[in-house]
């Protein structure tokens, strides 16, 4: 599974300054334009989770799944983290091609 690949890829990103991580924080950088993609764990309240989903349906920016919190927050060196916005369209790119191989084996 490509796990560390991905994460050791956002922790990049992140060094970079190309990510903002915290629901408010991701859904202003969706409206603005600025997030190429974001990442949301599986374990989001179900409240938070249709809030970012409905907000990147109508704006077009894709969504990928990661397993957990710990794992989101672990790759970007910080506490539980549930939802991530990625500004950079070659990283957006990057990430979503090895997030989507880990759900697909």
């Amino acid at each position: 599974m490509n796990q560390n690949r991905w994460m050791s890829l956002l922790g990049l990103a992140n060094r970079a300054r190309k990510i903002i991580s915290g629901e408010e924080l991701v859904i202003k950088e969706v409206r603005n334009g600025r997030a190429k993609l974001v990442i949301l764990s599986k374990d989001a309240s179900a409240n938070t989770n249709k809030k970012i989903t409905d907000k990147c349906k109508s704006y077009n920016v894709p969504v990928c799944l990661v397993e957990n919190r710990h794992d989101l927050g672990q790759a970007i060196g910080k506490e539980a983290r549930v939802v991530v916005a990625v500004l950079d369209a070659g990283f957006a790119k990057k990430l979503s091609e090895l997030l989507d191989e880990s759900q697909w084996g």
